[in-house]
């Protein structure tokens, strides 16, 4: 059958099309959307025939099963959007189609899109109001909630991946805090980080576990797990840490090879909670002579001198650098290259900040897998990062040493 189209139902159209342009594409979107779901409830047809092993109209002797009309489904693709097609039955209900995944309401590049948007920062309810102009459907949160779990046995994979391959010198570890929804409750839950140098220079995530970072056995179980998936320690040369408590003693006695370098931000913000706010300016210069000195002669001489100048005014100030100054000048024994990159856990706490960045529209995380997730995502995309900026190959300068003065 021919459609006939007169001359002035040509000039509306081109008309309208004028007056609004876009309506071509709507009209385009709406004919593609028509068709693809006809031709997916012809391929379910073609499927039936197939499983059933027969024509619609063939009829087979001692065969009970037949078809049994059909019932409407909607599916969204990406691209196109949602489209409309018919699911043929058989009387026994023994056929399932091929065609469409089962109980899932949109392909799976779609939940691919909405993961990703979720995790480079939009929330969950703000994809809900968008997903109609994007994909063509509108999809609550709760669904967006669940195409982000989906991810989490990929996660899981990542952080339990093996280590063997990896040949790590150094490793930067350190304990962050992070908001999560623990049944009703809302508590602070700490994580477990631990982040490994290649003998290339090169930086990436090796550990993440929730955990007590106070606790020495949550540290050994964590060093431990390591181990267990490869990690060599024979090969671990030095440990960047907080002076947390029991940490440096477990690493050494997990590390028997391995040095400790105690981060010396934290140090200093140590040394300067014991200084009257009106000092802590010129303490904090004095303690950036020590940290930052040409050598580990240099820094003891310097400290000789902060001593000397401090014991008599804020004793518990110097007591409190004297008990860490050796754990502080060990990078001394490395590469002068890599000064710079081993005097602190800076590369840790940048971690805590983008991710406190990315949940800060959502401001409490769902769990401990949904912390996992989120932590992967940006973890992997620092270590692109890192691929450029390996430890050992910075410009010669230092950079500005950031200590609170206030």
């Amino acid at each position: 059958m021919k459609i006939k189209i007169s001359v002035p139902e040509v000039v509306k159209l081109i008309k309208e099309l004028q007056s609004n342009p876009a309506r071509i594409f709507e009209m385009i979107g709406m004919n593609v959307q028509k068709d693809v779901g006809e031709y997916l409830t012809n391929l379910m047809k073609a499927e039936l025939t197939h499983f059933l092993g027969r024509g619609e109209y063939e009829r087979v002797n001692g065969e009970s099963n037949h078809r049994n009309g059909s019932y409407p489904r909607g599916f969204c693709i990406k691209g196109i959007g949602e489209v409309g097609v018919k699911v043929p039955r058989d009387r026994n209900g023994a056929y399932q189609t091929q065609v469409l995944p089962r109980g899932k309401r949109y392909e799976d590049r779609i939940t691919e899109d909405l993961s990703i948007m979720y995790l480079t920062g939009i929330s969950t309810r703000t994809l809900s109001l968008l997903s109609k102009r994007l994909i063509g459907r509108k999809i609550s949160h709760a669904e967006v909630s669940t195409a982000n779990r989906e991810l989490t046995e990929a996660v899981e994979k990542w952080r339990d991946r093996d280590l063997s391959g990896e040949k790590i010198k150094y490793l930067y570890i350190d304990g962050v805090n992070f908001k999560m929804r623990t049944g009703r409750a809302i508590e602070n839950v700490p994580v477990l980080v631990a982040i490994g140098v290649t003998e290339e220079g090169i930086k990436i995530i090796v550990g993440l576990q929730s955990g007590d970072k106070e606790s020495a056995t949550n540290w050994r179980e964590f060093f431990r797990d390591l181990k267990s998936r490869g990690l060599n320690s024979s090969l671990v040369q030095l440990g960047i840490m907080d002076g947390l408590s029991g940490l440096e003693l477990v690493f050494r006695e997990e590390f028997p090879v391995a040095k400790v370098q105690r981060c010396q931000v934290h140090v200093a913000r140590n040394v300067l909670a014991k200084v009257p706010h009106k000092l802590k300016q010129t303490v904090a210069d004095d303690l950036r002579s020590i940290f930052y000195a040409s050598s580990k002669e240099k820094a003891a001489e310097f400290y000789q001198v902060f001593r000397e100048k401090w014991e008599k005014e804020i004793p518990s100030a110097v007591k409190s650098l004297s008990q860490a100054l050796d754990s502080c000048l060990t990078f001394f024994s490395f590469p002068q290259e890599e000064w710079i990159s081993l005097r602190t856990t800076n590369v840790i706490e940048r971690l805590n900040k983008e991710f406190k960045r990315r949940i800060k529209s959502m401001e409490i995380v769902a769990g401990e897998h949904a912390c996992y997730r989120l932590l992967a995502f940006i973890s992997l995309k620092m270590e692109m990062n890192w691929r450029t900026m390996k430890v050992g190959k910075v410009r010669p300068n230092l950079p500005f040493y950031g200590i609170h003065t206030k």
